[in-house]
């Protein structure tokens, strides 16, 4: 294996569901390089996820790697942490809790929902969001921690829906 190969395989094993811009900042690499490199590594996964690429060792099964791509967006990541320390919540009350619009909120749901992450129950008129695999959401939570770029789009995100709910 080259040197490069080897780096990049090493940068995925350590940062699992890094995603594809991210491992070439991170490694100082050109796109095309990590890109020549990535089809030709063995045992490595891609999964898309909310239009963002995200590279796995293979071992990780196809849940663990759409709730780890969400781990690493800072919000989705402090949605998931709300619902494992509340087992059970409405959406009013974790958009109340993370200081976030509730369009913020609703955006992230849709992919951890169809992601199979969370559950999203009516019951009557109500909304209730849990986990679907709590326990092992928690497992990935200590694995994983969103990059700085990541905390940064965020973070903007959040500054946006806010200018725009003000």
């Amino acid at each position: 294996m080259s040197e490069t190969r080897a780096r990049i395989r090493e940068h995925i094993d350590a940062n699992p569901g890094v995603h594809f811009r991210e491992l070439t900042r991170a490694l100082d690499l050109a796109t095309g390089q990590v890109q020549y490199h990535l089809d030709r590594l063995d045992g490595v996964r891609r999964e898309s996820v909310s239009g963002r690429t995200h590279y796995y060792d293979a071992s990780y099964d196809p849940w663990e790697r759409r709730a780890i791509a969400f781990l690493r967006r800072e919000t989705a990541r402090d949605v998931l942490v709300a619902l494992l320390d509340r087992g059970t919540a409405q959406p009013a009350e974790i958009a109340d809790r993370l200081d976030i619009a509730r369009s913020t909120l609703e955006h992230h749901l849709d992919g951890l929902v169809d992601s199979g992450v969370v559950a999203k129950r009516r019951d009557g008129g109500a909304v209730t969001l849990s986990l679907r695999r709590p326990t092992a959401t928690a497992v990935l939570l200590r694995r994983v921690d969103p990059s700085v770029t990541d905390r940064l789009s965020d973070r903007f995100e959040r500054l946006l829906d806010s200018l725009l709910e003000g």
